[in-house]
């Protein structure tokens, strides 16, 4: 089918345009948009199940997988019949009516405007204030096995069970698993951010090899479970999502005795409806029963009782009562100076870095080194670029290695690189950081300005 022409397809009644429906989205695979389109439709009762009666941000892929994503909130100014919004409050105290999909023509719109995968928030439309879903997102750091994810999902199924919890798993669609438990809505979303930094650390207390709590990319190892996609207005992409990857892989729903011998490639846009004709949705059941929050809670209260406080927040959001400082390690406080700051300097904000430590400190008469109030870095980390495409980010990468050839050599990938997509105000933004820790101490270059350096909060 020629670009610029359009399919009508009509859906519980009503009918929808899909424009360009020849349009490739995965170039790799040769999968087009109407192919999206029809894969949805494959799958659409167990997709909706994820996002019927939910509030939805639009992450929306124009130009296809291998293009920039943008987040919009705000449903487009006009939206058809068939499509409902609800209005929904940010922790800026903003508001916006997002777009609620409920049926297969909703599903089939929101893919025609771009995009690929569904993310809905935690909440239903009657109750926005309370989740009825705690979410678990595993997230692997840079080569980290596979297998270390499975057997951190099931160290995770452990320990909800004991607490009484039925809990349900999906890959990730990307290197990770998301595990789900259904609650009552009546906590308000603190504390089911609590309650999931609670389930986090018992979770690395069991696993303190292979599993981490720590908020700080530079402080972690393993398989971070991320307590912060619990807080208000953060999504994650929703079952049966397809997500914007060469192979397009899937958000699956899995079986707890499927897990120990799935693979990440098993599950993709082409083989999932086939999937899902032979064994239905195997977490259609996942509503059954609703649980509720408190023993969780008493392990919240376990651990306060141990000393163990909350746990940095997610940037941007205000300062929180018995939040620990949120500095990351790498950084540090300057005593106050009097002289011109340096313009070329690191400008201090998300994902940027202060200048280095003098390498040889003033010490005390007895040699020790008199106290400074700052924190010191567990890892050597250096912020190499913020671009808002990851072409520019690896490029500004790629510069900072002919400046330090001698330290480019002892940085191995993907151990010693981060190359982090950041979510920003309106679309996704591309950082790279490089650990210097196999690099000889010698051979370390001081922190420098990012190249590029980037700014998502002006753009």
């Amino acid at each position: 089918m020629a670009r610029g022409e359009s399919e009508t397809l009509t859906l519980d009644g009503h009918e929808v345009t899909i424009s360009n429906p020849g349009k490739i989205f995965f170039a790799d695979a040769g999968i087009t948009k109407i192919d999206l389109v029809r894969y949805y439709l494959a799958v659409a009762d167990g997709a909706l199940l994820g996002v019927r009666d939910r509030p939805m941000a639009l992450k929306r892929f124009v130009d296809g997988a291998g293009g920039d994503a943008f987040f919009q909130k705000r449903a487009p100014k006009s939206v058809p019949s068939f499509v409902r919004t609800v209005e929904l409050s940010f922790p800026s105290g903003r508001t916006a009516d997002e777009v609620v999909v409920d049926n297969l023509a909703a599903l089939a719109w929101v893919v025609n405007l771009g995009c690929i995968d569904l993310n809905p928030h935690p909440v239903r439309s009657g109750d926005l204030e309370h989740p009825d879903e705690l979410r678990v997102d595993l997230d692997p750091g840079p080569g980290v096995a596979w297998a270390d994810v499975r057997s951190v999902a099931l160290v995770v199924r452990e320990v909800l069970e004991e607490l009484g919890y039925t809990a349900w798993p999906k890959t990730s669609g990307s290197r990770g698993i998301h595990i789900y438990v259904r609650i009552a809505p009546e906590w308000p979303f603190g504390d089911v951010r609590r309650a999931a930094l609670a389930l986090a650390r018992e979770v690395e207390r069991r696993a303190p090899s292979i599993a981490t709590s720590k908020w700080w990319k530079e402080e972690r190892h393993g398989v971070f479970l991320d307590y912060n996609q619990n807080a208000k207005d953060r999504t994650v992409a929703s079952v049966y999502s397809v997500r914007p990857r060469p192979d397009a892989t899937v958000s699956a729903p899995l079986t707890w005795d499927e897990l120990s011998t799935a693979e990440l490639g098993d599950f993709t846009l082409r083989s999932v409806p086939a999937r899902y004709a032979r064994v239905g949705d195997v977490g259609a059941r996942i509503d059954v029963r609703a649980f509720s929050l408190e023993p969780l809670l008493d392990l919240v209260a376990r651990h306060e009782a141990e000393g163990l406080g909350d746990a940095p927040w997610p940037p941007h959001y205000a300062k929180q009562a018995g939040e620990p400082p949120r500095v990351q390690p790498s950084k540090r406080r300057e005593p106050p100076s009097t002289s011109v700051p340096d313009p070329t300097a690191p400008r201090g904000r998300a994902g940027s870095v202060s200048p280095a430590r003098p390498s040889a400190p003033a010490r005390n008469a007895d040699g020790t080194v008199p106290p400074t109030g700052r924190r010191r870095s567990s890892q050597p980390l250096l912020v190499i670029s913020q671009a808002a495409d990851k072409a520019d980010a690896l490029a500004g990468l790629d510069r900072w290695r002919e400046r330090h050839p001698e330290a480019a050599a002892s940085i191995h990938d993907p151990e010693d690189l981060l190359v982090d997509a950041m979510r920003g105000r309106y679309k996704v933004w591309w950082r790279v950081r490089v650990n210097l820790r196999n690099v000889p101490v010698e051979l370390r270059p001081a922190a420098e300005p990012p190249d590029p350096d980037y700014d998502p909060w002006t753009d």
